[in-house]
């Protein structure tokens, strides 16, 4: 007899790596016939591409509620994220160079924000987050000193999917005279961001776009270049226009299929969450179980080594995320849920894509019992 055939994969973690979705797809095969030009040039194919850039810029400025002239386009999230600090650091210097960041704000934050620090003799204050990983907006509000350039709350936090109270914090920054960035690079696409923000940040490739930064300026914030003179003043060399067409096309449609995909995600993250909590033992499944992202849920496992776990359910033929990522060879416990006081090691990220299968979540809710339990005898903490 044949042997039973092999489950089909399953990618329950596309982070910052979404597939590309349908329509954004076109859009790019059209662009690269319609758009290949240099869109700084004159002749007849520029002036064409350079329309295709607008039209880019002009739907995401349409998305996050901004003009086109405030958004400007980078090759990464990183990229966007660093020259958000740097410019306005360097745009406000004459204030001072201190910043006040989250705790659990991305590492490219964090280093930005040391980085304008230690170069302008200021300091980082960094606020606490509580054990669902929000940080108090009035905490972040009281951190903020004459000296102090920038503020950076994300908008939620993408790897425990808790929403962050950046109304609050932007409406006591104002009073303050401190412009808020805010780090949408998990909400874009996914939920409502709002406008309770002075700079916005986000990623292409976490809504179902190719990989480009979004940087979005609301018109009045203090910013200078930190970075040798450009003739793209704000994003050095610029974008390849296919990509920002099919970034921007991908928006559009991840914002129009948007409560379809919430209410489908939100179902089947509740249900891992109920599962894993109840079938697994000495689990912890971290983040907001309310005020939370739709699609993403992240567990810990007492006496299990994250990476060890992950690859074993990648045998299952499930691949997922972890926080205690490999960094240079070493194995770095997540800064996100250290911040938070809850267990960093045995983590299992998921981010759902938004058209998963209610079958392959409910696969991992099935086999993760039996992995946990192998990965825990292998290395004899069994009995403990």
């Amino acid at each position: 007899m044949p042997a039973p055939a092999s489950p089909a994969r399953a990618v329950l973690d596309v982070a910052g790596h979404a597939p590309l979705r349908p329509a954004a797809r076109t859009a790019l095969l059209e662009a690269f016939d319609q758009g290949w030009a240099d869109p700084r040039r004159l002749f007849a194919e520029a002036r064409r591409a350079r329309l295709l850039l607008d039209g880019a810029r002009e739907a995401v400025a349409g998305v996050v509620g901004a003009r086109t002239e405030e958004v400007d386009l980078l090759p990464t999230r990183t990229a966007a994220l660093h020259a958000a600090v740097r410019s306005v650091a360097r745009g406000r210097r004459r204030l001072g160079a201190d910043v006040v960041v989250g705790a659990v704000e991305r590492a490219a934050v964090h280093a930005a924000a040391a980085f304008v620090a230690q170069r302008g003799d200021g300091a980082v204050t960094t606020v606490p987050a509580d054990r669902h990983g929000r940080v108090d907006a009035g905490a972040l509000a009281a951190a903020v000193g004459p000296r102090t350039v920038l503020a950076a709350l994300q908008h939620a936090n993408g790897e425990v999917g808790t929403l962050q109270p950046v109304a609050a914090a932007h409406d006591a920054l104002r009073r303050a005279g401190v412009p808020l960035l805010v780090d949408a690079s998990a909400s874009l696409g996914h939920v409502e961001v709002g406008p309770a923000w002075d700079l916005l940040a986000g990623d292409a490739g976490d809504w179902g776009g190719p990989p480009l930064g979004v940087l979005v300026t609301r018109t009045g914030v203090r910013r200078s270049p930190d970075w040798p003179e450009d003739e793209d003043r704000w994003s050095p060399g610029g974008v390849a226009v296919p990509l920002a067409l099919a970034a921007a096309v991908a928006l559009q449609d991840a914002v129009a299929r948007r409560d379809a995909a919430d209410a489908h995600r939100r179902a089947l993250v509740d249900e891992l969450r109920a599962r894993v909590a109840a079938e697994v033992p000495d689990v912890e499944v971290v983040g907001d179980p309310a005020a939370r992202l739709p699609h993403v849920v992240t567990f810990s496992c007492l006496y299990v080594d994250g990476e060890a776990l992950v690859t074993r359910l990648d045998r299952e033929g499930l691949g997922v995320g972890s926080g205690s990522a490999c960094t240079s060879g070493a194995l770095e416990p997540s800064h996100v849920l250290a911040a938070m006081g809850v267990l960093t090691h045995g983590n299992v990220r998921l981010a759902l894509p938004v058209d998963v299968r209610a079958e392959d979540v409910h696969r991992l809710c099935d086999v993760l019992p039996r992995v946990v339990a192998d990965v825990r005898a292998a290395a004899g903490a069994t009995g403990l």
